[in-house]
């Protein structure tokens, strides 16, 4: 098969062949319907220059802005997104850091191990379920660190935990001469931080 009947055969593919078309559910076609009908385009693609051109295509598609504030597709994390993320760990961590209840519960979790890792994973699963199961946003996975972690739970999570460790200590929160104390008092602190993070990364609709 050759080049041009590679694009050929896909050409009258999809609902973007027709103008007028709506996806399986009856809904008009999103910018996420496209992104997928691309993703699938380039699988079945042979040819590398080929795929480099729809990759383009693909990276131009998630420039595109759409109206709406909810329910927007969403794809890659740059340094915007960042900033946008540590501002929302900020806003929900600054109540956390003041409140003198946050060092009591830490020297609860760091005399149980096992409660201080169910708070991490705990938090782990509010950000990935604030990113990909709750449908707040189209949240598209891009190029994942290592191939299966996502950039954005590693930017949200990493900016969160950074942010509850710098701003305990500068404000003199916690004690490092009790490490696993401090730390366990951090992770009270970094909760509502990953919380505040996800969701101030992906609400603008970056």
């Amino acid at each position: 098969m050759t080049d041009g009947d590679d694009g050929g055969a896909e050409s009258g593919a999809g609902w973007g062949a027709d103008p007028g078309a709506t996806t399986a559910d009856g809904d008009p076609p999103t910018l996420g319907d496209l992104l997928d009908e691309l993703d699938e385009y380039r699988d079945s693609l042979t040819d590398p220059q080929r795929r480099e051109q729809i990759e383009d295509i693909i990276e131009t598609a998630t420039d595109v802005e759409e109206p709406a504030v909810f329910g927007r597709t969403i794809v890659g994390f740059d340094w915007a997104d960042l900033a946008e993320a540590m501002l929302g760990s900020v806003l929900f961590g600054i109540p956390m850091l003041v409140e003198g209840g946050t060092q009591e519960v830490g020297v609860s979790l760091a005399e149980s191990p096992l409660f201080l890792g169910g708070t991490l994973v705990f938090a782990v699963g509010m950000v990935v379920g604030i990113l990909y199961v709750a449908d707040i946003q189209d949240v598209r996975i891009y190029e994942p660190i290592l191939g299966f972690i996502p950039r954005r739970v590693a930017g949200v999570l990493g900016v969160s935990m950074l942010t509850a460790l710098v701003l305990s200590t500068a404000w003199g929160r916690v004690d490092w001469n009790e490490p696993l104390v401090a730390f366990a008092q951090c992770t009270v602190a970094f909760v509502p931080m990953a919380v505040g993070a996800a969701l101030g990364d992906i609400l603008p609709g970056s």
